[in-house]
């Protein structure tokens, strides 16, 4: 994790805001009339008090309640107008965020996530940006305003004496920036350890979700258990910590305010002693200074809350700043699919070599296997024809060019991917299907399941094709969903078929339906084969065995 100054965040996160930047404009300038309002509320009632006591004030009695009446009502409809105008500029911009972070996951996947803790990943896409909220409708307005307001307050007490004024601002500068920064200061990096730690407690409870009937089968709950409150007390300790913080910066805060409140008080007491101002200019400026402290105290506050928006903006900017492994191609020529090959193909992960001089020759309407032990790179090299990793050196070819060569729409239209794992969404089988295919028509679904040898299940379920499936598919076996899966690769119409271990969850009657529905499209499709099946090999025209990475 890239580790950015505090400052940093806030101006990418800053950043983001230029296309509602008149929301923000009309938010600050709401924010700032409604505070003067509820500031000057007080300062009328310190008028109407010397006027009573015969001292005079710009305004009668009635004229004070009046205003104080004016400024009460505009108070409430301006707060209101400033936290809606800033909600609606927090959840555009989340939206906002949410579009370009899953845009960045699309480039990054699935190369750079591969092994990445998908916990981790839902937390930061889920917690973690609507931890930005805060950010956005109760930091970035709130400073603004404090900064204007305490120009105001200053220029208004500074009508009465300079010296009071200095005092008022030194108050403000006090509570509003050396507070929050020496606060921010002293958290450190508690902030984003508590993020990583939430996101590692949020990778655990997913990851016991999905493993409960092998936890239960081996009687490992008492295990999961004790590793989710280990993880749940290491964040206890974090929250304590932070909480602790915050704690000492709001006493600090009010230690320092009731200083300056004292000490206003004792200035201008002491000028009216030698005669430099009126009781009027000790009233005033003491009760203004006592009532303006509203917005210094949002700021003061923040040293410590933007702690953890600071880490959870760090977290969301480093999925933005990613750099894909693999870059999506566009503005090529298009292409056709009339074959593919791989030459000379080195490929290695991790300082680990994969795959070492690897050459295969894939004609157009062929069916081509590969076999090989576990670990020898037979997937690899799917992967590589479908670019979602780029080899080191030699070429992989598709219709005679380079993978790298062409539009990366082109080689998704072209190709379709079955891998043993069928990933299912919590939705109807109808529209898992027609991922592979929007527009699909039920009469193609219905052909394409028949060639998975699927049409006949799924006519049994409840609702047929409209039946839910489950998240990741869990109230399927493992068959069913790949039989799903191979339906979608029919369905998709690729030209170029790649399958890997497209049987391994079949019984042999469903896997001979299969079979004979890839042998009766030779000619109109070109399919690779990856199994460890005698039984599957025996309709390729010609197997390929791979073996540490090389081809025999």
């Amino acid at each position: 994790m890239k580790k950015r100054s505090g400052f940093n965040v806030m101006l990418r996160l800053i950043g983001l805001v230029r296309p509602l930047a008149g929301f923000m404009v009309l938010a600050v300038a709401m924010g700032l009339i409604g505070h003067l309002c509820a500031a000057f509320i007080t300062i009328f009632g310190g008028y109407a008090a010397a006027e009573l006591l015969g001292l005079g004030s710009p305004l009668t009695i009635t004229g004070i309640f009046i205003a104080v009446a004016v400024f009460a009502l505009v108070r409430g409809v301006l707060r209101y107008a400033e936290q809606a105008c800033n909600h609606y500029i927090a959840f555009k911009l989340l939206a906002l965020i949410r579009e370009k972070v899953f845009f960045a996951l699309r480039r990054l996947c699935p190369a750079k996530l591969e092994g990445r803790d998908r916990g981790d990943l839902i937390n930061i896409i889920t917690s973690d940006i609507e931890l930005l909220e805060v950010f956005y409708a109760h930091t970035i307005s709130p400073v603004a305003i404090g900064v204007l307001f305490c120009l105001v307050m200053c220029l208004f007490i500074g009508s009465f004496s300079v010296v009071l004024a200095l005092i008022a601002l030194a108050a403000y500068i006090s509570v509003g920036a050396i507070l929050p920064l020496a606060t921010s200061k002293a958290s450190g990096d508690d902030g984003l350890r508590f993020r990583t730690k939430s996101g590692e407690l949020a990778g655990h409870v997913l990851d016991s979700l999905r493993g409960l009937d092998e936890t239960q089968q081996y009687g490992r709950g008492e295990e999961r258990l004790a590793g989710m409150n280990a993880r749940t007390d290491g964040l206890a300790v974090e929250e304590r910590r932070m909480k602790r913080t915050s704690g000492r910066n709001q006493a600090a805060a009010n230690m320092v305010i009731l200083f300056f409140d004292l000490l206003m008080l004792f200035a201008s007491a002491a000028m009216y002693m030698a005669g430099q101002l009126d009781f009027t200019g000790v009233l005033i400026p003491s009760v203004a200074l006592m009532s303006s402290f509203g917005p210094c105290v949002a700021l003061s506050n923040l040293g410590s809350t933007l702690q953890s928006t600071f880490a959870a903006g760090n977290r969301v900017l480093d999925i933005l700043d990613e750099e894909p492994v693999v870059e999506e191609i566009g503005g090529r020529e298009e292409t056709d699919f009339s074959g593919a090959a791989a030459e000379n193909v080195v490929f290695d992960y991790g300082g680990e070599t994969i795959l070492d001089g690897v050459s295969a020759e894939i004609p157009l309407g062929s069916i081509v296997g590969i076999t090989g032990r576990s670990g020898s790179g037979k997937s690899t090299l799917l992967k590589l024809f479908m670019r979602f990793w780029e080899a080191k050196s030699g070429a992989v070819k598709v219709s005679g060019r380079s993978v790298n060569e062409i539009n990366t729409p082109d080689l998704r239209r072209m190709e379709s991917f079955v891998t043993q794992e069928t990933q299912l969404f919590h939705d109807s089988i109808r529209a898992n299907l027609r991922i592979a295919k929007l527009d699909a028509t039920d009469e193609e679904m219905v052909e394409a399941c028949k060639k998975a040898s699927v049409h006949d299940f799924i006519m049994t379920l409840p609702a047929g094709y409209d039946t839910p499936v489950g998240e990741l598919g869990d109230t399927l076996s493992g068959g069913e969903r790949q039989r799903l899966g191979l339906a979608r690769a029919f369905l998709h119409g690729a030209d170029f078929m790649l399958l890997d271990e497209p049987t391994s969850n079949l019984d042999s009657l469903n896997e001979a339906v299969i079979l004979r529905s890839l042998r009766e499209e030779k000619g109109e499709r070109t399919v690779v084969l990856v199994s460890h099946r005698a039984s599957t090999m025996r309709i390729a025209e010609k197997v390929y065995s791979v073996e540490h990475g090389r081809v025999s």
